[in-house]
């Protein structure tokens, strides 16, 4: 065999090679789970978009988890171990343990879909929403996870990622009890600050000035911070 013909052959085995290297963090050939999760999430928004003078300067957006979408019949799901969440307190607001609860987002709801989902026209989520019969149950276990000892009517079983932002239904990622707002008269019911701060969010999404995404990055990483984040407030 000649000089050329074995560095042609030798070059042949070193491309092969580089071509054949596992570089997936699992080292199994195979995408890591997660890369599902970026997939989806990247996917949510359209290859043209840029952003706009509200969203100019927003923090880079990370994959949230996705789950199961709306369901034609919920079941109760499993909630954290006992007393292993722990709520988190920002300017006194009760924020929710990222380790328990980091959120989760539909896949019926992307960048692509928002007009026929979250901004059409008639309402969205009272047609997804899962029963009473089941978020009862999830919402007593849930309390048991983070050890809330209050009143449960004065607690809301909240979305993190709310539902008119594309939130997913019934993960028991994106639930969790949210204890009633400092200052807060017991006995008077669910009242939460953090509500408004969603429904600002959905009308910046469906108006163009901010991206689903970036909404649903905000809103997951704390909702007292979010309106700032995105120089919507």
């Amino acid at each position: 065999m000649s000089v050329r013909a074995g560095v042609a052959v030798a070059g042949g085995i070193l491309m092969l090679a580089a071509c054949s290297t596992d570089t997936s963090p699992t080292g199994s050939g195979n995408p890591a789970p997660a890369d599902r999760t970026t997939a989806v999430a990247t996917s949510a928004a359209p290859p043209t978009a840029s952003p706009t003078a509200a969203a100019a300067g927003a923090p880079s957006v990370t994959a949230l988890p996705v789950g199961p979408g709306p369901q034609k019949h919920y079941t109760v799901q499993a909630q954290p171990p006992v007393g292993t969440c722990h709520y988190r307190y920002e300017k006194g607001e009760p924020l929710e343990d990222p380790a328990c609860t980091p959120g989760a987002i539909s896949p019926a709801v992307t960048q692509a879909t928002i007009g026929t989902t979250i901004c059409r026209k008639g309402g969205y989520t009272g047609g997804i929403r899962p029963p009473e019969s089941v978020t009862a149950k999830e919402k007593a276990a849930n309390a048991k996870s983070y050890g809330y000892a209050g009143s449960l009517s004065d607690a809301e079983y909240d979305h993190l990622v709310s539902l008119q932002l594309g939130g997913d239904p019934n993960d028991p990622r994106n639930l969790f009890v949210e204890p009633p707002d400092p200052g807060h008269k017991p006995g008077t019911g669910v009242n939460n600050a953090k509500d408004p701060v969603e429904t600002k969010l959905h009308t910046a999404v469906c108006s163009g000035k901010i991206t689903l995404a970036q909404a649903q990055q905000a809103i997951a990483t704390d909702w007292t911070t979010a309106l700032t984040v995105l120089h919507l407030g």
